[in-house]
């Protein structure tokens, strides 16, 4: 019988919709933002998609707020062996985590599951090499960071993947800077080379490299229309748009702009909703080697925010889509992200476009 091992940061990914692009160090100001947590629903599915295939399979994992929690409101009954001195109300840490996967290990599990993004994904590889153990481990996306090849692709992708693997592969864990990320530069650091399931519905990890996008952002540039307002993601090949815009743009952020005036900044969600009006446009770039639109390192557009838009535009040079097979999506609405799914057109160059499928 199955024995997964699970645990869940609690407090991964509050900084994103609220601007913040991490919570490293940042959730009291999160908090003060408004930020809700995200990852406790995305353990619920993630449990949920893993017992609807392996309903007999023991869940090793932390009390509440770190895992034990979602695996009862899935209809689970876990097997707790840690509890953490935080509860829903307080900021669990690094060593709760750390601690946590060392009991899981203990315990005897065939994968360790985890809910997080790339801190949280560092926190429980040093723990497995520490401690020499050849335990696979698998992650279900729910920070801001998630460039790590070690995440399923949604968080029911990652359930049904720990329920019905049966070959493994070394990837890579990888973090970044925060500090540097907000301020625009990403600066990513090899951390770990674990194993992890093999899988289509692993993503694999971020490609930085930068193609050319010049003809992109010229032919972009040419059809913008006066009176639309148009919310520029972050990234590299979106801010070449605005600087042919002439916007100072927030490499990493989201920018919202309409007939030549900047009225937002590296806004968060509420910022981008309180700014936008009819008719707005959406622009992105999919995250190179991954291939997903929205639900990596954009959480700013929400899907309260991409339900106001009427246009969703996405960009990239033929070097990046060369190198995706589809185009993906991860967000926190079923219906809307099903809407998404299909065939997109992106802009590849001055006057060229491709079609690339959705997931």
């Amino acid at each position: 019988m199955t024995r997964l091992g699970f645990v869940v940061n609690p407090i991964a990914g509050m900084g994103g919709r609220v601007g913040l692009k991490g919570t490293d160090g940042m959730v009291a100001e999160a908090r003060e933002r408004g930020a809700e947590p995200r990852a406790p629903d995305r353990a619920r599915e993630a449990i949920e998609a893993f017992l609807g295939r392996e309903p007999d399979a023991t869940i090793v994992t932390a009390e509440a707020p770190m895992g034990a929690d979602a695996v009862r409101e899935a209809g689970g009954d876990p097997q707790v062996v840690y509890s953490p001195e935080a509860d829903a109300y307080t900021e669990t840490s690094s060593q709760d985590t750390s601690a946590a996967v060392e009991a899981i290990l203990d315990a005897g599990v065939d994968l360790v599951c985890f809910v997080g993004g790339d801190g949280t994904a560092v926190d429980v590889a040093e723990v497995i090499n520490a401690v020499g153990s050849d335990t696979p481990m698998l992650g279900v996306p729910a920070g801001v960071k998630i460039y790590s090849a070690v995440f399923g692709v949604t968080p029911a992708d990652a359930g049904r993947v720990a329920a019905t693997f049966d070959d493994v592969e070394p990837r890579e864990v990888n973090d970044i800077d925060e500090a540097a990320y907000r301020e625009g530069t990403v600066r990513s650091e090899l951390k770990a080379v674990v194993r992890v399931p093999v899988t289509r519905s692993v993503q694999s990890g971020k490609q930085l490299a930068r193609g050319t996008i010049d003809t992109v952002a010229a032919g972009y540039a040419r059809g913008i229309e006066d009176g639309r307002t148009y919310v520029f993601g972050p990234g590299g090949t979106v801010g070449s748009i605005e600087s042919e815009l002439d916007i100072d743009a927030s490499p990493l952020g989201v920018d919202v702009w309409r007939d030549g005036s900047v009225l937002v900044r590296d806004g968060s969600e509420d910022e981008i909703l309180e700014s936008i009006e009819s008719p707005t446009t959406v622009v992105v770039s999919p995250i190179g080697g991954q291939g997903f639109i929205f639900g990596r390192g954009n959480h700013q557009l929400s899907p309260a925010v991409l339900g106001r838009a009427d246009e969703i535009d996405v960009v990239a040079s033929d070097e990046k889509l060369d190198a995706l097979d589809v185009l993906r999506v991860d967000i926190d609405d079923a219906e809307l992200a099903e809407s998404l799914r299909g065939w997109q057109e992106v802009r590849t160059g001055r006057f060229t476009t491709r079609l690339i499928k959705v997931e």
